[in-house]
């Protein structure tokens, strides 16, 4: 069953979306991805007609264990880059959700810089051919990263990114966090661009710090849980724990891009998909021990380590004004919903030195 089912908000909005989507042909590029196949999971479960492409480079099979099935639903493997015919794949399609990336958590992103290049060539491929084929919209995964590090700089001003601040209009608006972050804001640039005198809309979603299951342990979130479940003790925390994110659960992130794909008011823009709350990571980690009933006599917090930026949680004044709604699961009940996920996971680590080697994974 569709994780966005067990929230009343989430059923409600596929409730209310059902007509939209019923019918109606979606590719979901990257779909069997963490947040990709939560996405396939929701457009099927309204009747939606999805194809998704991915090379299961990251993606996995298992993600899709709830659609694969089902008649609706038609899986092409294969890498977006080197495909013979994307464009057939776009012919006659309504919507465009354009998740396939080279990514990972802040270990990997951090060190691999030239292989995360390909999501230039990703992202151009998909937007060539979706717009060649007159697809009615692209909703283009983008990033938190894409906003400028200077904002992001000091965890004690919890100021909020709006999506003004992210751009190349004006001086100091391209800025962004890492590679990975010039990828997404590029990315955003040729979506924007390339629509131009076409009958493609497009749309940026700029996604904050999605976690839930699915998700493996070289993100932040499952990471932290796979150390309280396997007792680590010192437990160890990437950097001084101070560090601000808005941890932001996958079914919000998913009805995020579900309302961007029917909203036909402009021609482009970016906008965030993210909770305004600011939450330390030290805080982050009190919840997890609380729900796993452990805690560890020490804490070991790393600051050798890669921890990002020291704050970042989003503005939500552009989606309450265009859909009404904004992120409203919170942190107890996604990291419970999470753990429950986690703890009949099959291929999750078995000990701490398995976990340790998939930490800086993609």
């Amino acid at each position: 069953m569709s994780i966005l089912k067990n929230f009343e908000n989430t059923r409600q909005v596929l409730e209310d979306l059902r007509l939209k989507f019923k019918n109606k042909k979606c590719v979901v590029t990257g779909g069997a991805s963490f947040i990709g196949s939560h996405l396939v999971d929701a457009l099927v479960s309204m009747e939606a007609i999805v194809t998704v492409i991915d090379d299961l480079s990251s993606g996995k099979i298992g993600n899709l264990s709830d659609s694969i099935n089902n008649s609706n639903l038609k899986l092409v493997k294969d890498d977006i880059t080197t495909i013979n015919d994307l464009d057939r794949e776009f012919y006659d399609v309504d919507y465009v959700f354009n998740l396939a990336a080279i990514h990972g958590g802040r270990g990997f992103i951090e060190s691999q810089g030239k292989l995360m290049l390909k999501n230039f060539l990703i992202d151009q491929k998909v937007f060539q051919s979706a717009i060649k084929e007159k697809v009615k919209v692209i909703i283009h995964a983008s990033s938190a990263c894409a906003y400028p590090i200077n904002y992001q700089s000091n965890s004690s001003s919890r100021s909020l990114l709006s999506e003004d601040l992210a751009n190349f209009n004006k001086i100091g608006g391209a800025f962004p966090d890492g590679i990975y972050g010039w990828t997404k804001l590029m990315g955003e640039f040729q979506l924007e661009n390339l629509i131009k005198d076409s009958s493609t809309k497009g749309r940026s979603a700029r996604i904050f710090t999605a976690y839930g299951p699915r998700e493996n342990e070289s993100h932040a979130a499952i990471a932290l849980i796979s150390k309280a479940i396997l007792k680590m003790d010192p437990f160890e925390i990437w950097g001084d724990g101070t560090q601000t994110r808005n941890f932001t659960f996958v079914a919000d992130t998913v009805t995020g891009l579900l309302f961007a794909a029917i909203d036909l008011t402009e021609n482009y823009y970016a906008y965030n998909i993210g909770t305004s709350d600011h939450i330390q990571v030290n805080e982050f980690v009190e919840e997890i021990f609380k729900i796993v009933n452990w805690k560890p006599k020490k804490i070991n917090r790393d600051t050798t380590k890669p921890a990002g930026v020291a704050s970042r949680a989003s503005n939500n004044e552009l989606v309450l004004s265009k859909f009404g709604w904004q992120p409203c699961i919170n942190v107890q009940e996604g990291i419970n919903e999470t753990y429950k996920w986690y703890l009949d996971y099959t291929y999750r680590p078995k000990n701490l030195d398995e976990l340790i080697l998939r930490l800086n994974s993609r």
